[in-house]
């Protein structure tokens, strides 16, 4: 199919214009059917509330006092005559209903959005409110609106009524035969969709949005204007009918004491697929914002690294400087470091690193760290004043009236201090980035983390998911999971999804050995002042233009064989027009320019399960592309070796650094420099350059001697790069790159358990991890040993259950060490030590959980050959027993 619609400029002014003729000549949005009254009140029982776009058909039945919704595009069934009602424990409002007063009034009205697939809005919605009564006379409106794109209903009950909400009869009614793409749920929305039937799907409950085919139209199913007076809620169906039901998250609603009660819209989005995938219905019936100053929200590209190292990377400062250069280079607005820093001591460095080079950093965080007044203002203060842009938090995995009271306050506290959200492991967007703007995106999705996303279902979620809000995909992972499509078709997820935060998953080596790819992403813009479905179909394929100012982005993605894309380029204006598209080449992504007007047919042949990317702009002569000028600073890479040594008194450690310029650049003033603490020397000096070119390295030698009397322990030599950016200020200070050798000074007669070699080990979760918190599955990946607030150089990382045995052969007098559950695992986890010598237990610890004070070892092991040190799970389960040995040392007597 093809879209021909007017632009949004055009219909803006046409829509508004006709909002306020509507206005001005006070016509009756409802139009009253000509049927018996029920009973006393307004006569009538069947009523149309229209829009110029589908119409709700809301009918009384006078012989039993139902009410029944259906939804009608001309003469055409869309959704059939639905059930609706609501029962509280005072009243069943479903059923014995008689009309009290209907009053009709039309709602207008014009607002802008940060973020989405459309800056300016225009809402033009015909409103009916139906006041019903039943028995014992407990009342219900019953509002109803209707706009161009779809219509929608909720419920308003009275203030003063104490019975709590158990259940709506809300339903919806679809055709057997209607073709069907539904999502199982889960309180996450992170399975994928399946095609069906509407009658032919499985018995069960599938989450919103929810889509169907009836003839040439398609109907989306959501809900619009979920907050903390009211849960989420689901359909549930039984196979063998067209039905569908409303269920709630939570089997009771409190009502609250000092107003009437409001439920969320049952939003019906229809007609054809144009319609669908461009509605801003959601966001339309969702509640102003509530943010007054937006100038601080920012929506942008975001470099994410959790794809590309997991929690390893995220407990790693030079990995986390590495992702913010790439941003630096690449004129991208954030780095995005997830779960596995807050075990860390370096988020303020890494944030005046990130501030410097013009990045802003988005920081991982669950949502149980935030869950009560406290935790948030300890919390909130704390990123705020390090410099935070905003939050990633993550696993509410719940649509209860609770959880979404949750999500008031939380957004309500991030705006006060203004920090932007992404919200993961969540409920869908309902209209919460029209009400708080500084909501960047959310999951909600069977999106790339889950490393096998098939092609037909990515083709499916610009029909479903995505028309409700922003869908944090996170797309470009190549070097990670199974890949279902193509490189060229994985690139124009890039503008087939929207998200005010692109979060993008690659590593910076995939980035680099794609620079085609990587050049369109520097373009790309996160926020659109106009999209438009060219062509596609639920399941097939897709293809998407948007505009941001005078620039058009095009991404297309099919499902299934290869072939030839044709896209009518009657979008664009008048003149000519450059157009540069990158599909699927024998060696990667190619690109090809060539010039072209509205009257042309963009012809493209594209892969299996592949697609194509384009940019398109106005053809100036002289100029062979598209591409703006991207703000970049130049960055490269510090290396030093070794990151930690072991020395004596007395003796001395070699260091070695070099550094390479990766790209942006040049550089200017490069200065590499060593320094000791006082007491320590260094021999070497170090290394200058006027400038460096990308790929030039810079390399420098010391020698660092230990004095003969040093303080015992770790000491951290520091290796500085400095360099200026020749495109910033004179004034501008230089931009510093730091590593560390941690050179550990033992005193004599005392060998650490994590410096011998193990006779045997065994480990309940990845490798026993040396001078390291366990970590995830490859060595070196945990984090510091920490046990309260204590920090150790030395150590053992496990994880129940565990053993690890060295051989002492008689050599030692005693052993000594802190245990306890490592301080990433704060708030579960319970294991017992055992310290065992040549079979026999010398010394075992109490049941210690992660508050629990660290237990302190001290055994005699004289004559022991085999020192055998074991964790064991105290019976809750190993989920999160990571255990640490902290300071496991071994004395002599002249120790």
């Amino acid at each position: 199919m093809t879209n021909s619609r007017p632009g949004p400029a055009n219909r803006w002014r046409a829509a508004w214009a006709t909002a306020l003729a509507g206005v001005l000549c006070l016509g009756t949005p409802a139009a009253a059917a000509p049927h018996d009254a029920a009973g006393p009140g307004p006569a009538g029982t069947a009523w149309n509330v229209s829009r110029g776009g589908p119409t709700a058909a809301v009918r009384l039945d006078p012989a039993d006092g139902t009410v029944t919704l259906a939804v009608r595009n001309g003469d055409r069934t869309l959704v059939e005559p639905s059930p609706l009602g609501i029962v509280t424990e005072d009243a069943d409002l479903t059923r014995g209903l008689r009309l009290v007063d209907r009053a009709d009034r039309h709602t207008a009205e014009r607002y802008t959005t940060v973020v989405g697939k459309e800056r300016r809005r225009t809402v033009d919605m015909a409103e009916s409110r139906f006041t019903l009564e039943g028995a014992g006379g407990a009342r219900v409106d019953l509002v109803v609106r209707a706009a161009g794109d779809g219509v929608a209903y909720r419920y308003v009950l009275p203030s003063g009524g104490d019975g709590a909400v158990l259940r709506e009869a809300s339903g919806f009614v679809l055709p057997g035969d209607a073709p069907a793409r539904l999502s199982d749920y889960s309180v996450n929305y992170e399975q994928p969709y399946d095609g069906s039937t509407a009658a032919g799907a499985p018995s069960g409950q599938y989450a919103y949005p929810a889509l169907f085919r009836v003839g040439d139209d398609h109907v989306l199913l959501t809900e619009a204007d979920v907050d903390g007076r009211y849960p989420a809620s689901r359909l549930t169906h039984t196979a063998g009918g067209g039905r569908y039901d409303v269920t709630l998250a939570d089997p009771a609603v409190p009502r609250p004491a000092d107003g009437p009660l409001a439920t969320p819209w049952r939003t019906v989005i229809a007609g054809d697929l144009a319609t669908v995938t461009e509605s801003t219905l959601v966001d339309d019936l969702a509640p102003p914002s509530r943010v007054a100053d937006t100038s601080w929200i920012r929506p942008g590209t975001v470099a994410w690294s959790w794809l590309a190292g997991f929690g390893a990377a995220q407990r790693s400062l030079e990995t986390q400087q590495r992702f913010v250069d790439y941003a630096a280079a690449h004129g991208w607005e954030y780095s995005l470091v997830d779960d596995g820093w807050n075990t860390t001591d370096w988020m303020p460095q890494l944030m005046q690193y990130a501030e410097r080079r013009g990045v802003g950093v988005l920081l991982w965080m669950h949502w149980t760290d935030l869950d009560t007044p406290a935790e948030r203002t300890r919390q909130l203060d704390r990123v705020k004043e390090w410099g935070a842009a905003g939050l990633k938090i993550d696993f509410m995995d719940s649509d209860s009236r609770e959880r979404m009271e949750w999500y008031d306050e939380i957004l309500r506290e991030t705006a006060d201090r203004e920090l932007m959200v992404n919200f993961h492991g969540s409920t869908l967007p309902h209209g919460i980035q029209r009400t708080w703007p500084h909501v960047m995106t959310m999951e909600g999705v069977h999106g790339a983390e889950q490393g096998d996303v098939q092609a037909d279902d990515m083709a499916t979620l610009p029909y479903t998911r995505n028309v409700v809000g922003s869908m944090d995909f996170t797309p470009m992972g190549f070097q990670f999971g199974q890949r279902n499509n193509t490189e060229a078709a994985e690139l124009a997820l890039s503008v087939v999804y929207e998200s005010g935060f692109q979060n993008y998953a690659g590593s910076v080596e995939a980035y680099r050995a794609r620079p085609e790819l990587a050049r369109f992403l520097d373009q790309v813009p996160t926020v659109w002042d106009e999209s438009r479905l060219v062509a596609g179909t639920p399941g097939e394929g897709a293809t998407f233009a948007r505009r941001d100012g005078d620039r058009w982005f095009l991404g297309s993605i099919r499902a299934g064989d290869g072939g030839t894309e044709r896209v009518p380029l009657t979008f664009l204006g008048p003149g000519s027009w450059r157009v540069d598209v990158l599909r699927d080449g024998a060696d990667g992504v190619v690109r090809q320019s060539r010039v072209m007007s509205r009257q042309d047919v963009l012809t493209v042949p594209v892969l299996a399960d592949g697609g194509f990317a384009a940019q398109i702009c106005r053809a100036v002569p002289g100029r062979d592309g598209c591409d703006r000028p991207v703000d970049s600073v130049p960055v490269g890479t510090l290396s030093v070796t070794p990151a930690k040594a072991d020395a004596l008194p007395g003796g001395t450690v070699d260091i070695d650094a070099s550094f390479v310029l990766d790209e942006a650049g040049p550089a200017e003033d490069v200065t590499l420099a060593a320094r000791t603490p006082e007491g320590w020397t260094v021999d070497g000096a170090g290394a200058t350059a006027d400038d460096l070119a990308d790929g030039a390295e810079l390399t420098a030698s010391w020698r660092v001697t230990v004095p003969a009397d040093p303080v015992y322990g770790a000491t951290q030599i520091p290796v500085t790069l400095t360099y200026r950016d020749p495109d910033a200020r004179r004034d501008a200070p230089p931009l510093t790159v730091e590593r560390t050798v941690r050179v550990f000074v033992a005193r004599e007669g005392t060998v650490y358990v994590s410096s011998l070699p193990f006779v045997s080990e065994s480990n309940g979760w990845g490798p026993v991890e040396r001078d390291l918190s366990n970590g995830e599955n490859g060595t070196g990946d945990g984090g510091p040993l920490r046990l309260g607030n204590t920090t150790y150089d030395k150590g053992l990382g496990v994880h129940a259950r565990s053993e690890v045995t060295v051989a002492l052969n008689g050599a030692y007098d005693r052993f000594a060490a802190w245990a306890g559950i490592d301080e990433e695992k704060p708030d579960k986890g319970t294991v017992v030590f055992e310290v065992i010598g040549d079979g026999e237990t010398l010394a075992r610890s109490g049941v210690l959980g992660p508050t629990d004070a660290p237990h302190a070892f001290d055994v005699d092991v004289r004559g022991v050959r085999h020192l055998t040190l074991r964790v064991t799970d105290a019976g809750d389960g190993i989920d999160s027993d990571h255990a640490d040995w902290a300071d496991a040392q071994l004395t002599t007597s002249q120790g």
